[in-house]
């Protein structure tokens, strides 16, 4: 017989830790390309991504 394991199941607080910020609109934006260009715009792009949920988002310089 093999080892018997105990999964312990996450609480909700720990389920969705840091989901409210990103809801209320307060994300942890970090850099993840610099200087791309856009070839539409003309222009060089940099692409920030959440660190919490994953969304992300491009400006333009």
């Amino acid at each position: 017989m093999g080892d018997v394991i105990k999964f312990k199941r996450p609480s909700a607080a720990q389920k969705h830790k840091g989901k409210s910020l990103c809801r209320s609109g307060f994300h942890k934006w970090q850099v993840v390309q610099e200087k791309q260009f856009d070839v539409k715009a003309g222009k060089l792009v940099t692409i920030h991504q959440c660190s919490r949920c994953g969304e992300r988002k491009v400006t333009s310089q």
